[in-house]
Protein backbone atom coordinates (compact mmCIF):
# COMPACT_ATOMS: atom_id res chain seq x y z
CA UNK A 1 0.00 0.00 0.00
CA UNK A 2 2.86 2.53 1.16
CA UNK A 3 4.74 1.60 -2.12
CA UNK A 4 1.54 2.42 -4.47
CA UNK A 5 1.29 5.98 -2.89
CA UNK A 6 4.77 6.48 -3.22
CA UNK A 7 4.62 6.24 -6.78
CA UNK A 8 1.30 7.70 -7.25
CA UNK A 9 3.21 11.12 -5.60
CA UNK A 10 6.00 10.36 -7.60
CA UNK A 11 4.16 10.26 -11.19
CA UNK A 12 2.16 13.85 -9.68
CA UNK A 13 5.41 15.80 -8.47
CA UNK A 14 8.33 14.17 -10.47
CA UNK A 15 9.43 17.78 -9.75
CA UNK A 16 10.33 16.99 -6.31
CA UNK A 17 11.93 14.05 -7.04
CA UNK A 18 14.63 15.87 -9.02
CA UNK A 19 14.91 18.34 -6.73
CA UNK A 20 15.75 16.04 -3.77
CA UNK A 21 17.93 14.15 -6.20
CA UNK A 22 19.88 17.19 -7.30
CA UNK A 23 20.54 18.85 -3.69
CA UNK A 24 20.88 15.23 -1.89
CA UNK A 25 23.54 14.86 -5.32
CA UNK A 26 25.36 18.24 -4.01
CA UNK A 27 25.66 17.20 -0.77
CA UNK A 28 27.33 13.75 -1.64
CA UNK A 29 29.47 14.68 -3.78
CA UNK A 30 32.55 16.62 -1.82
CA UNK A 31 32.74 12.60 -0.86
CA UNK A 32 33.51 11.56 -4.04
CA UNK A 33 35.41 14.50 -5.55
CA UNK A 34 38.86 13.38 -5.03
CA UNK A 35 38.70 10.22 -7.54
CA UNK A 36 38.01 10.42 -11.03
CA UNK A 37 35.76 7.72 -11.55
CA UNK A 38 33.47 8.89 -9.16
CA UNK A 39 33.10 12.12 -10.30
CA UNK A 40 32.08 11.05 -13.49
CA UNK A 41 29.80 8.08 -12.27
CA UNK A 42 28.38 10.83 -10.44
CA UNK A 43 28.06 12.78 -13.88
CA UNK A 44 25.95 9.34 -15.94
CA UNK A 45 23.83 9.35 -12.37
CA UNK A 46 22.52 13.07 -12.81
CA UNK A 47 22.06 12.30 -16.64
CA UNK A 48 19.96 9.28 -16.38
CA UNK A 49 17.92 10.75 -13.43
CA UNK A 50 17.40 13.72 -15.25
CA UNK A 51 16.54 11.84 -18.35
CA UNK A 52 14.02 9.87 -16.68
CA UNK A 53 12.11 12.70 -14.50
CA UNK A 54 11.94 15.53 -17.41
CA UNK A 55 10.41 12.64 -19.60
CA UNK A 56 7.91 12.32 -16.79
CA UNK A 57 6.64 15.96 -16.62
CA UNK A 58 6.67 16.43 -20.11
CA UNK A 59 5.53 13.19 -22.12
CA UNK A 60 6.14 14.44 -25.78
CA UNK A 61 8.57 12.51 -28.17
CA UNK A 62 9.95 15.54 -29.23
CA UNK A 63 11.80 16.03 -25.46
CA UNK A 64 12.61 12.10 -25.18
CA UNK A 65 14.04 12.22 -28.46
CA UNK A 66 16.36 15.38 -27.94
CA UNK A 67 17.51 14.44 -24.78
CA UNK A 68 17.83 11.11 -25.33
CA UNK A 69 20.37 12.40 -28.48
CA UNK A 70 21.94 14.41 -25.62
CA UNK A 71 22.55 12.15 -22.88
CA UNK A 72 23.50 8.86 -24.61
CA UNK A 73 26.65 10.23 -26.42
CA UNK A 74 27.54 12.27 -22.93
CA UNK A 75 27.18 8.87 -21.23
CA UNK A 76 29.36 7.29 -23.75
CA UNK A 77 31.84 9.73 -23.05
CA UNK A 78 32.10 10.12 -19.40
CA UNK A 79 32.30 6.28 -19.77
CA UNK A 80 35.52 6.49 -22.10
CA UNK A 81 37.21 8.70 -19.57
CA UNK A 82 36.52 6.59 -16.90
CA UNK A 83 37.72 3.26 -18.31
CA UNK A 84 40.74 4.57 -20.38
CA UNK A 85 41.36 7.58 -18.60
CA UNK A 86 41.16 9.87 -21.97
CA UNK A 87 41.20 13.60 -20.42
CA UNK A 88 40.73 15.29 -24.30
CA UNK A 89 37.03 14.24 -24.04
CA UNK A 90 36.85 16.53 -20.48
CA UNK A 91 35.84 19.25 -23.11
CA UNK A 92 33.03 17.33 -25.09
CA UNK A 93 31.93 15.62 -22.28
CA UNK A 94 31.01 18.89 -20.34
CA UNK A 95 29.72 20.85 -23.53
CA UNK A 96 27.10 17.77 -23.64
CA UNK A 97 26.43 17.77 -19.94
CA UNK A 98 25.53 21.65 -20.16
CA UNK A 99 23.54 21.31 -22.99
CA UNK A 100 21.33 18.55 -21.34
CA UNK A 101 21.20 20.74 -18.45
CA UNK A 102 19.93 23.57 -19.99
CA UNK A 103 17.51 21.80 -22.07
CA UNK A 104 16.54 20.45 -19.44
CA UNK A 105 15.84 23.53 -17.69
CA UNK A 106 14.09 24.73 -20.73
CA UNK A 107 11.67 22.15 -20.72
CA UNK A 108 10.48 22.87 -17.06
CA UNK A 109 10.53 26.63 -17.63
CA UNK A 110 8.09 25.69 -20.49
CA UNK A 111 6.06 23.12 -18.43
CA UNK A 112 5.51 26.08 -15.48
CA UNK A 113 4.79 28.92 -18.04
CA UNK A 114 1.61 26.55 -20.17
CA UNK A 115 -0.65 26.79 -17.02
CA UNK A 116 -2.60 29.24 -15.54
CA UNK A 117 -2.79 27.62 -12.23
CA UNK A 118 0.09 27.08 -10.01
CA UNK A 119 0.12 23.66 -9.21
CA UNK A 120 2.63 21.84 -6.26
CA UNK A 121 4.79 20.04 -8.46
CA UNK A 122 4.62 23.62 -10.23
CA UNK A 123 6.43 25.39 -7.31
CA UNK A 124 8.69 21.75 -7.10
CA UNK A 125 9.94 22.52 -10.70
CA UNK A 126 10.63 26.15 -9.75
CA UNK A 127 13.22 25.35 -7.54
CA UNK A 128 14.42 21.90 -9.79
CA UNK A 129 15.00 24.39 -12.69
CA UNK A 130 17.38 26.74 -10.51
CA UNK A 131 19.61 23.86 -9.58
CA UNK A 132 19.32 23.04 -13.18
CA UNK A 133 20.39 26.42 -14.44
CA UNK A 134 23.56 26.47 -12.09
CA UNK A 135 24.38 22.75 -12.79
CA UNK A 136 24.40 23.85 -16.49
CA UNK A 137 26.56 26.92 -15.73
CA UNK A 138 28.81 24.96 -13.76
CA UNK A 139 29.66 22.54 -16.50
CA UNK A 140 30.01 25.44 -18.87
CA UNK A 141 32.34 26.53 -16.81
CA UNK A 142 34.25 22.92 -16.55
CA UNK A 143 34.28 23.76 -20.18
CA UNK A 144 36.00 26.93 -20.38
CA UNK A 145 38.89 26.24 -17.73
CA UNK A 146 39.65 23.03 -19.94
CA UNK A 147 40.10 25.06 -23.41
CA UNK A 148 41.35 27.93 -21.16
CA UNK A 149 43.22 26.93 -18.07
CA UNK A 150 43.75 29.36 -15.38
CA UNK A 151 40.89 31.51 -15.88
CA UNK A 152 38.96 31.11 -13.14
CA UNK A 153 41.41 31.47 -9.47
CA UNK A 154 40.72 31.30 -5.92
CA UNK A 155 42.33 32.67 -2.36
CA UNK A 156 43.44 28.50 -1.92
CA UNK A 157 45.51 27.34 -4.64
CA UNK A 158 44.76 30.14 -6.83
CA UNK A 159 46.92 28.75 -9.60
CA UNK A 160 45.27 25.47 -9.52
CA UNK A 161 42.61 24.42 -11.57
CA UNK A 162 39.10 24.60 -9.84
CA UNK A 163 37.28 21.76 -8.69
CA UNK A 164 33.63 21.08 -10.01
CA UNK A 165 32.55 21.95 -6.26
CA UNK A 166 34.03 25.25 -6.35
CA UNK A 167 32.95 26.30 -10.01
CA UNK A 168 29.16 24.77 -8.78
CA UNK A 169 29.70 27.55 -5.40
CA UNK A 170 30.43 30.07 -7.95
CA UNK A 171 27.88 29.30 -10.32
CA UNK A 172 24.80 29.31 -7.30
CA UNK A 173 26.42 32.39 -5.64
CA UNK A 174 26.25 34.36 -9.57
CA UNK A 175 22.69 32.75 -10.24
CA UNK A 176 21.39 34.00 -6.97
CA UNK A 177 23.12 37.28 -7.02
CA UNK A 178 24.17 36.69 -3.50
CA UNK A 179 27.74 37.83 -4.55
CA UNK A 180 30.71 35.74 -6.31
CA UNK A 181 32.55 34.29 -3.08
CA UNK A 182 36.18 33.24 -3.33
CA UNK A 183 36.39 31.69 -6.77
CA UNK A 184 36.71 34.71 -9.36
CA UNK A 185 36.95 34.31 -13.11
CA UNK A 186 40.12 35.87 -14.67
CA UNK A 187 39.65 35.56 -18.42
CA UNK A 188 37.71 38.16 -20.20
CA UNK A 189 35.36 34.96 -21.87
CA UNK A 190 35.00 33.32 -17.98
CA UNK A 191 34.25 37.45 -17.10
CA UNK A 192 31.07 37.21 -19.64
CA UNK A 193 29.83 34.08 -19.43
CA UNK A 194 29.44 34.89 -15.38
CA UNK A 195 27.96 38.48 -16.41
CA UNK A 196 25.49 35.98 -18.58
CA UNK A 197 24.69 33.62 -15.83
CA UNK A 198 24.18 37.10 -13.39
CA UNK A 199 21.50 37.89 -16.24
CA UNK A 200 19.80 34.59 -16.47
CA UNK A 201 19.40 34.19 -12.78
CA UNK A 202 17.97 37.82 -12.56
CA UNK A 203 15.27 37.02 -15.41
CA UNK A 204 14.09 33.88 -14.20
CA UNK A 205 13.59 35.49 -10.86
CA UNK A 206 11.50 37.91 -12.73
CA UNK A 207 10.03 36.18 -15.00
CA UNK A 208 9.31 32.80 -14.39
CA UNK A 209 9.29 32.88 -10.64
CA UNK A 210 7.30 36.11 -9.80
CA UNK A 211 4.57 34.75 -12.62
CA UNK A 212 4.01 31.64 -9.86
CA UNK A 213 3.83 33.50 -7.15
CA UNK A 214 1.10 35.65 -8.64
CA UNK A 215 -0.88 32.75 -10.09
CA UNK A 216 -0.25 31.15 -6.56
CA UNK A 217 -1.78 34.42 -4.97
CA UNK A 218 -4.48 34.79 -7.42
CA UNK A 219 -5.89 30.85 -6.13
CA UNK A 220 -5.76 31.59 -2.93
CA UNK A 221 -7.81 34.71 -3.54
CA UNK A 222 -10.19 32.79 -5.84
CA UNK A 223 -10.89 30.51 -2.95
CA UNK A 224 -14.12 30.71 -1.05
CA UNK A 225 -14.45 32.21 2.50
CA UNK A 226 -14.06 30.11 5.36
Amino acid sequence: MHLIRWIDNTRRHPSAILLVVQLAGMLLYPFIEGTDAGRIGFGVFGIVVLAITTGMVRRTPGLNWVSGGIAVPAVVLLALQALFGMPSLLPWSAALEAVFYFYAAGSLIAYMMADRHATTDELFAAGATFTLLAWGFAYVYVLTQALQPGCFAAAVNPQSPRTWTELMYMSFALLSSTGIGDVIPISTHARMLAAVEMFVGVMYLAAVVSRLIGLTLLDRKDLPPR
